[in-house]
This record gives structure tokens, sequence and C-alpha cells, in this order.
């Protein structure tokens, strides 16, 4: 087991459902990622770096996709949502749509192939 799939497993219901959904969710949008930490948090990592954490807390579920801009492209399309500038909060009662996560993990993957595929500077 990594890192992601025992923070899940030590979570109570309905948290370990939810955040198994969003893990499986990231998973097919990225198979290439990895379990890892990031900030202290389970992340799922992507070419060695963070991609998305999906993590429950006392007021429900926030969703880290390490990128602020990602955030902010994101947030600006949904309504009703709390936001900080580093991710998304959520409850058991209204999830983040499947959409927002994907477009969460989607961009943010394409934020990491970008700066891959920059040269080096010497």
């Amino acid at each position: 087991m990594g890192e992601v799939t025992d923070y899940i497993a030590g979570r109570d219901e309905p948290a370990r459902s939810v955040l198994e959904r969003y893990r499986l969710l990231a998973m097919a949008l990225a198979p290439e990622a990895e379990e890892g930490t990031s900030y202290g948090m389970a992340a799922l990592r992507y070419r060695g770096r963070p991609l998305v954490s999906v993590v429950s807390t006392k007021q429900g579920y926030s969703v880290f996709p390490f990128s602020a801009d990602v955030v902010a492209g994101v947030v600006a399309e949904l309504d009703g949502f709390d936001s900080t500038k580093g991710g998304i909060r959520f409850t058991d009662e209204r999830h983040l749509p499947d959409g927002a996560f994907e477009a969460l993990v989607t961009r943010r993957r394409g934020e990491i192939d970008a700066a891959l595929a920059q040269p080096r500077r010497k």
C-alpha cells in the first residue's frame, strides 16, 4: 500500500468512500501517477511532482492540485464552493463535480508536462 491508500484506509465512512472515489478518478486521468506525499499530505505524484491531494477535514474535504493558477481557473467555473489560493473545499452534502475535479487533475498534469518539457537553465 502507498501513502494515499494508507491515508484513505485510516478514515471512517463516508470519508473513506469519498476519498477513494476521487483517487480512482485521478488515477484514470493520470495512470502513471504514484502515491507519495507533498507538503505533509498524502498525494498522487506525476513525473516526480505533486499532482493532487484530497483530504478529509472537520468541515468536509479539501482538494489541492498544488497550483494556485489551476485552482483559480477551475473555481472561476464553479458556483458556491469555498476556496483558498491552494485548494477547493466541498462537503458530503455537496461533492465537487466530476468535471471540476477532472479539470483540476488534467490542468495540473498539463502544467507538470509543460514545465518538464522546458530546457533546463545552466
